[in-house]
């Protein structure tokens, strides 16, 4: 198969409506080609392309800050000689003078399929800069590695922040191209805008479900995002950043496990087990050992849960990860109830919300684990009609 960038690079007429404009690209490291060559050299080294500016998301354009709330700045890149603009520094959406450094930006972003990862802010924000200085938007697509399915509640109004762009539920089951298909029609943005399709994306099919395994190298889009495990795993896990557990940052398997010095896993997964057998298709978990080197509980000796989704195990249409996280903690606030779970701190420079609710796009999620009466069919009385009413809305944006 083809991503976007090699479609784009393969084919001369393509390219063709480039040919005497001023091109920028917002990159990271995972923005390569097939032959691993990094997209902001392939194309500088197009002769009918003249790039003039570049874009860092989240982590930086070189993928080199290791946390959430670590910023990165501009700076000019000595290869190129062009300046290298930061969107997670002094500002998250492009400036004016930004927008002024370029005509048409390349958008070559690998993303992981969850609305929390701040890739797709980063979208919206330069689709609403573009329709306000009349600049034009390409998205080179690439896969979805999480697949196609839905889940999770949908982001309420009001929790509107840089870990929730708009009003999808956790997992989207969309490319980058078909979100900002979504974002144009959902703002009502008038902006010229391209999407450079993928040539044989089959998101359906095994092993990969999403992810071409036997083509195509996985480079991590961020420092803890270092397979494909983690990227199914990652629309669950992720609400593990609003709470006290370790999400496994400082191991060699981080947003794949969860676990704390003061729990007792095998508890957790036989109390999960008994409360709702049916949110654990698709995976296994195992009880494991694990201390970390940073972040929390760095070392310290935890007790954890892995959540492995690879292997004969592995049932891509089954696994909820969303729903097989939100057990977990419904399972602790049982074993332990006066448990210290939710982290209360500025996530993502968000004041006055715990974390998790940010995470979640509202309370929802956390009052149902807090409440001691609530049951898992509680929860999906709340969510499935979120995820059906996104199934029906992404439909027509669906470009595969």
């Amino acid at each position: 198969m083809k991503f976007g960038i090699d479609r784009l690079l393969a084919d001369p007429a393509l390219r063709a409506p480039l040919m005497g404009k001023r091109v920028a690209l917002l990159a990271h490291p995972a923005s390569v080609t097939q032959d691993l060559t990094h997209s902001l050299d392939a194309l500088a080294a197009c002769d009918d392309i003249n790039v003039s500016a570049a874009f860092g998301p989240q982590h930086g354009l070189r993928g080199d800050k290791q946390d959430n709330m670590i910023e990165s700045s501009d700076f000019n890149d000595p290869v190129h000689q062009i300046p290298v603009f930061s969107l997670y520094g002094e500002v998250r959406k492009p400036t004016d003078a930004m927008m002024e450094s370029f005509d048409v930006v390349l958008i070559d972003l690998q993303d992981l399929g969850c609305r929390i990862y701040t890739f797709i802010t980063t979208l919206r924000y330069i689709l609403e800069a573009a329709a306000k200085h009349k600049k034009t938007v390409w998205v080179l697509d690439r896969p979805n590695p999480a697949g196609r399915p839905v889940e999770g509640l949908t982001l309420r109004a009001g929790w509107e922040s840089f870990v929730g762009a708009g009003p999808m539920p956790m997992r989207h089951g969309l490319t980058l191209g078909e979100l900002g298909l979504w974002f144009i029609k959902k703002l009502k943005l008038d902006v010229e805008y391209r999407v450079i399709e993928m040539e044989g994306w089959a998101p359906d099919t095994a092993p990969g479900f999403g992810w071409p395994l036997e083509t195509r190298a996985w480079i991590n889009p961020s420092p803890n995002a270092p397979n494909l495990s983690m990227a199914r795993a990652y629309a669950g896990t992720v609400m593990l950043e609003g709470a006290t557990l370790s999400e496994g940052r400082g191991t060699t398997r981080p947003l794949e496990l969860f676990g704390a010095p003061d729990i007792d896993a095998r508890k957790v997964i036989l109390t999960m087990q008994a409360l709702a057998p049916h949110w654990l298709k698709g995976c296994q978990l195992r009880d494991c050992w694990f201390e970390p080197t940073f972040h929390k509980h760095m070392g310290k000796l935890c007790n954890g849960v892995q959540i492995h989704v690879e292997g004969p195990a592995y049932a891509h249409d089954g696994f909820r990860p969303w729903r097989v996280q939100a057990l977990a903690f419904k399972a602790i606030r049982q074993l332990y109830p006066d448990y210290d779970l939710w982290r209360d701190f500025p996530y993502e420079y968000e004041l006055g919300k715990l974390a998790i609710d940010v995470i979640n796009g509202s309370s929802l999620l956390r009052e149902w684990v807090d409440d001691r009466k609530a049951a898992p069919a509680d929860l999906d009385a709340l969510t499935l009609p979120d995820e059906q009413a996104w199934v029906s809305e992404r439909q027509a944006h669906l470009l595969y």
